[in-house]
């Protein structure tokens, strides 16, 4: 579960790159109208270009993990991306969120290496 946690989390930064491109398209155009508010939908999707960055990264040191660290951080940049990314974004952000839980469910527990066996020697 942990790989696929980790697949799906960057399938969902790819396509959250895509829907902020949109929002950084609507905010500029918006913009070129000189709409009320048009720089913050910019901001936003500077916000779901970043976000969706950090979450393509933390998906592909997912897959090789064998800790919970970059599920964790993946659920945490999933949660940050979609308050601040912007309505498109956070419809992503929302998969990226279940790539993160999967990632953390998967990941096994580290056990520390096992002491040599003991030998005895009959003299």
């Amino acid at each position: 579960m942990k790989k696929a946690g980790g697949i799906i989390a960057l399938i969902a930064g790819i396509f959250g790159i895509f829907a902020a491109g949109a929002t950084l398209f609507i905010g500029g155009i918006g913009g070129a109208f000189q709409a009320d508010g048009a720089s913050t939908v910019v901001g936003l999707g500077w916000g779901g270009v970043g976000f969706s960055f950090i979450v393509i990264v933390l998906g592909a040191v997912a897959i090789a993990s064998k800790s919970k660290v970059p599920g964790v951080l993946l659920i945490i940049s999933s949660i940050a991306g979609a308050i601040l990314g912007g309505t498109l974004v956070a419809v992503f952000m929302v998969l990226s969120l279940v790539g993160g839980i999967l990632a953390v469910v998967g990941a096994k527990k580290v056990l520390p290496p096992a002491p040599p066996p003991a030998t005895i020697s009959i003299d």
